[in-house]
């Protein structure tokens, strides 16, 4: 399996449902047992095998989101901080980004997903995300 943006994200892109200056947004973890699909997961209620540890909160943690326009290159780049858990006890396969509501996981719009391409444990109590981003780019229109 490998990253990818969720097909719904697009649709709730443009259908003004996602504002990434002003929305909150999480990073959340997985274990093998999620296998993410692009075309049927849309709402976090799909995500399966979140990690549960005493050093892990439920719905994962909040991640800082930073847009940055390059007129010139014709550009927006959409830019996920890096999150750590600094006291990890566990392991993870998958992080999963998504818009959250503050109530049903039914509500909060998947992103993305990362994954890792194997399990990784936690390296000396530390388990970290590197940051991520999604680049827009306004190349051309088709007819």
């Amino acid at each position: 399996m490998s990253s990818f943006i969720y097909n719904s994200f697009v649709s709730a892109l443009v259908a003004g449902k996602i504002d990434f200056e002003t929305d909150t947004f999480k990073v959340m973890l997985t274990d093998g047992s999620y296998d993410p699909d692009k075309d049927a997961d849309d709402y976090r209620n799909d995500v399966v095998g979140e990690v549960v540890d005493a050093s892990y909160t439920a719905g994962g943690e909040t991640v800082v989101v930073t847009v940055t326009a390059d007129l010139a290159e014709d550009k927006v780049t959409v830019t996920f901080a890096p999150v750590e858990w600094p006291a990890a006890s566990f392991s993870a396969r998958r992080a999963v980004y998504y818009k959250a509501r503050g109530g049903a996981a039914s509500a909060d719009e998947l992103i993305f997903v990362v994954d890792f391409d194997a399990t990784v444990a936690a390296a000396g109590g530390e388990f970290t995300v590197q940051q991520s981003s999604i680049v827009l780019t306004n190349n051309q229109v088709g007819a």
